[in-house]
């Protein structure tokens, strides 16, 4: 009735206007015509009535998995490709940009499914069952849609899941990588060979034990002299492992090889600090850390292992070094030194004039380093032994200061500076290492001061340089690499690729979070970045996809028929189009008549 009323509406008024005011006579039937059509459009818009959908928008969609596990070994993508052709319009999940095939490097379809759910269509799931997120589909939207499942058929497989270790190392240091296998119906395997190496040069190779198929080792190994400083995409693959996915058989590892230690400690002589401050340092600083202490005028030793050493390795350590601790009576090397960051124990040195007495110790206002001791009784720590005279400047920061007995006046125990680019940390306490010693709070303390001081005085020592960096130089396939902005108003960057398929430019666009993503296919990608900074990437061929997971969900069909029901006029464009060509076709007329 509601389209009656508007069609009679619009003849009326048409009518009206060119029989009844404008009394044209013959002359009116055209442009009563079109005003009465344009009328009707109009009409028809406003009221915004509702007619049925057309077959077609009801047709299901149907979400297809296109994860990497969908093409591993195993998979059934093309039986699954076809089912979903056959049941509606396909939607892909997890592929990556216009790719069709099956590459995306996570099996996470709640989004998806509640999208599609929404659209008040028939929806069904394809996929091999081995979703990561289907116990987060909420009960409703599952229970409406449909499952099909084409589950891979299980194979043996050795994979080598997890590698970690060092980020940078010097040359000559043994280098210690952690690793994790896990196998799939091969218990029959008690051990495997692992190999690592760098393009064509092999570094090293080492047994890992097995116990049902899976294991856990450390294993180390020197590099080969030939090894030289610089950037290595490392090649830590599993040698026969004979079984079905040779996919997950390698894993990459990117490392830095430095021609000097990054950190170095000089003590002269060795003492409990040095050794106490050595130990910290190799746990929670990321560069290399060296420590030599002396014997005598012309003997020298190495921490850690106590090989003896000749001066001139320690010459060559402290003038390299992006960070130098000297411990103890300072040598005219360790004077020439021009590390970026200088940490001087000057309380341990001879030539000081230290108080002794018991020191209690407490943070020395804002700091670079304050943030290690919020929330910590510091003044109920073990207290320093001795305490030099540290006169701070109008521009240095006080990270500790001292009170004897907890009476007295304050004096400045640990102060820092920043002058030319160069910064130095000066402490003027001894027996520090006891906070270490006694354990607990006070030696989360004694670590979290160590690297909240290292960090400050390394500054932006790291070896990818630049407005940004890669939050991790390795991913698995199918991941995208994700850097991250150094300067808070940077939004776009260019940056420069060289990688399998030839050099290429990209740009990375950052989020609000500071964060761009750049997806890549597997290889080694040597990389530069507008205005500086240069660095390497690695994408390998593995991805957890490939492993073979449990089916975590079932097979079911769509519960919930969804009628063809009402569309809104509006979404009709071609009423829109009447109307304008109406109302144009009116004023043509109108014109040609003399009219207005």
């Amino acid at each position: 009735m509601g389209i009656i009323g508007a069609v009679l509406a619009a003849i009326g008024l048409a009518v009206g206007v060119y029989w009844g005011l404008e009394r044209l006579g013959a002359k009116a039937w055209l442009p009563t015509a079109l005003r009465g059509t344009a009328w009707l459009a109009l009409g028809l818009l406003l009221l915004d009535l509702s007619c049925a959908k057309p077959p077609d928008a009801a047709r299901p969609l149907v979400l297809l998995d296109a994860s990497l596990s969908a093409a591993g070994s195993g998979g059934r993508w093309i039986e699954a490709k076809q089912e979903a052709a056959r049941l509606g319009e396909i939607r892909l999940i997890g592929a990556l940009g216009a790719d069709s095939s099956p590459v995306g490097g996570r099996s996470a379809v709640v989004a998806a499914v509640s999208a599609a759910a929404a659209s008040g269509r028939p929806v069904w799931l394809v996929t091999d069952g081995e979703i990561e997120d289907a116990g987060d589909l909420p009960a409703d939207v599952l229970a409406e849609t449909g499952v099909k499942v084409f589950a891979r058929s299980r194979r043996p497989d050795l994979a080598l899941v997890r590698v970690g270790g060092p980020e940078r190392m010097s040359v000559g240091d043994t280098l210690h990588l952690e690793l994790d296998v896990t196998g799939v119906d091969v218990a029959d395997r008690n051990r495997v060979i692992i190999e690592v190496s760098s393009g064509e040069t092999r570094w090293f190779s080492a047994p890992v034990g097995l116990t049902s198929g899976s294991g856990s080792a450390v294993i180390s190994g020197v590099p080969p002299k030939s090894v030289a400083a610089g950037r290595h995409l490392l090649t830590v693959a599993l040698q026969d492992a004979a079984d079905s996915e040779p996919r997950t058989d390698r894993r990459l590892h990117a490392i830095t090889v430095l021609p000097t230690p990054g950190i170095v400690i000089v003590a002269n002589p060795a003492s409990w600090e040095s050794r106490f401050l050595f130990r910290t340092i190799g746990e929670v600083a990321a560069l290399p850390v060296r420590g030599y202490f002396a014997i005598d005028r012309s003997r020298w030793a190495r921490m850690g292992d106590l090989a003896p050493v000749s001066a001139a390795e320690v010459d060559r350590a402290v003038a390299g070094a992006d960070l130098l601790v000297q411990i103890g009576d300072p040598t005219e090397r360790t004077r020439r030194s021009r590390a970026r960051g200088r940490w001087d124990w000057v309380a341990t040195s001879r030539a000081s004039a230290v108080t002794d007495g018991d020191w209690y110790l407490m943070p020395g206002g804002v700091s670079p380093v304050s943030g290690a001791f919020i929330g910590l009784p510091v003044d109920s720590f073990p207290p320093a032994a001795g305490l030099a005279t540290l006169t701070p400047g109008p521009r240095d920061w006080v990270g500790l200061a001292g009170q004897q007995n907890r009476r007295g006046g304050e004096r400045a125990a640990v102060i820092g500076r920043d002058s030319a680019g160069r910064r130095e940390v000066v402490v003027g306490a001894t027996g520090l290492w006891r906070w270490a010693f006694r354990g607990g709070q006070s030696e989360q303390a004694y670590r979290a001061w160590v690297a909240a001081t290292t960090t400050w005085l390394l500054g932006a020592s790291d070896s990818t340089t630049g407005r940004a960096r890669p939050v991790h130089p390795v991913v698995s396939q199918g991941r995208p690499v994700i850097f991250e902005r150094l300067r808070p108003d940077l939004s776009v960057l260019r940056i420069e690729l060289r990688g399998p398929g030839g050099s290429r430019s990209d740009t990375l666009r950052f989020d609000g979070a500071g964060r761009a993503e750049l997806l890549l296919t597997p290889g080694r990608y040597d990389y530069r970045l507008e205005g500086g900074g240069t660095g390497l990437l690695g994408v390998e061929v593995y991805s957890d996809e490939w492993l073979f997971r449990p089916v975590a969900i079932q097979e079911r069909a769509a519960t919930a028929a969804v009628p063809p029901g009402q569309a809104p006029l509006r979404d009709q464009l071609w009423l829109f189009g009447l109307a304008i060509a109406a109302l144009s076709g009116e004023w043509w007329w109108r014109r040609r008549a003399g009219l207005r």
